[in-house]
């Protein structure tokens, strides 16, 4: 994944995977009746609805959540593959907030944008950016998320995917960081 090292799994991570597999299993027959053409997925959805209590998938495009909601369901019934969303969409204000403050904490808005856009540059803010967990997750999304139309856009970001539809599972060139296609002239994103 282009990272300097890659961090291993922790014992804990293992005992969530095995009871979060353990707990769809379960739910497969309930969700075979209430949701029979899309069973796998909802049985799925409710597993990881309680290993990742906190998700909120609200705000993405329609496209962006079938893509997300496809990949991890496929991650998880054929590899055994947890994927949980840390940030989904996110509001304009909420956005500027966290760019300010990196721009506070890192001294410059050019630095800042190594880490964090503003809101009008944000593909948070479009509703198609997906930061996800746990590594692992990100790892299988990285090698498989192509055919959801799911990517890896940033060598500093192993965690941040954007819904590339127009790519036709065609990966977008990696750049090094969020702020890259600002810093060298690349007004819109889209033509990378």
């Amino acid at each position: 994944m282009n990272e300097p090292r890659t961090i291993p799994s922790r014992p804990r991570d293992r005992l969530f995977l095995v009871v979060t597999l353990v707990l769809a299993v379960l739910l497969l027959p309930v969700a075979l009746v209430l949701h029979p053409r899309r069973a796998h997925e909802a049985a799925c959805r409710w597993a990881l609805r309680m290993r990742f209590p906190a998700e909120d998938l609200t705000g993405l495009t329609d496209g962006a959540l079938a893509a997300f909601t496809a990949a991890r369901t496929e991650a998880f019934w054929r590899h055994g593959q947890l994927i949980g969303l840390t940030s989904g969409y996110r509001d304009p204000l909420v956005q500027q907030r966290m760019f300010d403050e990196e721009v506070r904490r890192s001294g410059s808005p050019a630095l800042a944008r190594m880490l964090v856009l503003p809101p009008a540059e944000s593909s948070h803010v479009r509703g198609i950016a997906l930061d996800v967990r746990p590594h692992e997750g990100a790892r299988w999304l990285e090698k498989y998320g192509a055919r959801h139309d799911l990517y890896r856009i940033y060598d500093n970001e192993w965690w941040h995917f954007e819904y590339r539809p127009d790519n036709h599972g065609t990966p977008p060139r990696r750049l090094p960081h969020p702020g890259v296609a600002y810093m060298v002239g690349y007004g819109d994103r889209s033509v990378l």
